[in-house]
């Protein structure tokens, strides 16, 4: 019996997470097995029942669960909400609560949608990388940080925003830790993205990765500047096997990224901490409230972030390949929901792809 937290979230977050649990339940069917879910607030939801994001009964439940997987958080009526109780606070709140510092994001191309991505056929065929992401430390959880007003040589006041980016040797460590078995588990390419050319913070990040590697004799090691990769990854993103960087630069690249497969709808991500704590398993889009209730957004990312669980919490490899197959199956019969739709495929509904890749983890009994 697993235990699983359904945080669904707002906009199209309920109806992604129910299409992932139909899968996970269809997969418990086959394989024997069995989940527990329970359902918690977070995000807008939450604040409209509890005047805060991330209630304490969420955080409890996460806790005492064996994986958390999360729909999108955010709607455009809280945009006026003080900072403190926006929804997409209750993200970082949960990752700080359940000390999730590691991000994965693979990208992976499936040739059947390749030409829904907006690159070249030869460029991306064959693309599989995998991005590390460091998530509780950077400019985003930083101190000291805010606006405040402060008198000008004129004597005018003037507003300042700023935001502190700081890491400690120990933040550095152990997400080097995770990049490079990450690596070592895959073609043992390691890629360190940072700005130690301007930032005394990156220049202590390349030091202490350049330290760890010394632990990993069978990675090889590079490096890069954040702006060149941004650039490779689209010139060349078959250079790249496994990328780790800090949090703000590998939110902005993972992001890139998704459009080498041809949709935010496709990324799944998997966010951990120590061995045997909670991981959080969520797509790397947002909430599209303009897309809520319309049934037609992507849940692919969603059940393959569904996937990833079965592999890293339930260390059961062999349900993470059957339902990845199954996604690639049902994509290769030109299923496609309105984000990867073009002339010829088969149009179908958020719940309709759902339906479809639950047959095919049936029919692959």
């Amino acid at each position: 019996m697993y235990k699983i937290a359904l945080l669904k979230g707002d906009g199209i977050g309920p109806e992604i997470v129910s299409e992932a649990k139909k899968v996970l339940e269809t997969i418990a069917n086959v394989q024997g097995i069995k989940f527990e879910f329970t359902d918690a607030l977070i995000g807008g939801c939450a604040y409209e029942k509890y005047k805060k994001p991330l209630p304490d009964e969420t955080v409890k439940i996460a806790h005492d669960s064996d994986a958390v997987l999360l729909g999108a958080v955010g709607d455009w009526k809280y945009d006026t909400l003080p900072p403190e109780l926006r929804p997409e606070r209750a993200l970082l709140g949960i990752r700080k609560e359940l000390n999730l510092y590691a991000n994965l994001r693979p990208v992976v191309i499936f040739d059947e949608l390749i030409s829904s991505s907006a690159l070249k056929p030869e460029v991306i065929k064959g693309v599989d990388v995998v991005i590390v992401r460091e998530l509780t430390g950077d400019v985003y959880f930083g101190t000291p940080k805010g606006i405040e007003v402060r008198v000008d040589e004129d004597g005018n006041g003037v507003r300042y925003g700023y935001n502190n980016m700081i890491y400690s040797e120990k933040e550095i460590e152990r997400i080097a830790h995770v990049a490079f078995r990450t690596a070592s588990s895959r073609n043992k390419k390691l890629c360190s993205v940072d700005k130690a050319n301007v930032l005394d913070v990156s220049r202590l990040w390349r030091e202490i990765m350049i330290d760890v590697s010394k632990s990993y004799s069978d990675v090889e090691l590079t490096h890069m500047y954040v702006d060149n990769a941004a650039m490779q990854l689209i010139a060349n993103p078959r250079q790249f096997d496994t990328i780790v960087t800090g949090n703000i630069f590998g939110d902005i690249l993972s992001d890139e990224a998704s459009m080498i497969s041809g949709s935010l709808g496709l990324l799944p991500s998997a966010s951990m901490s120590d061995e045997g704590s909670v991981a959080l398993y969520e797509p790397i889009h947002g909430s599209a409230p303009d897309l809520k209730g319309l049934n037609v957004a992507n849940p692919i990312a969603t059940i393959l972030s569904a996937a990833m669980m079965m592999k890293y919490s339930f260390k059961n490899e062999q349900a993470y390949e059957i339902i990845f197959n199954a996604v690639k199956s049902t994509l290769k019969d030109g299923y496609r929901t309105k984000d990867i739709f073009k002339d010829g495929d088969k149009l179908v509904t958020t719940t309709q792809m759902g339906d479809v890749i639950c047959q095919k983890i049936l029919e692959a009994r």
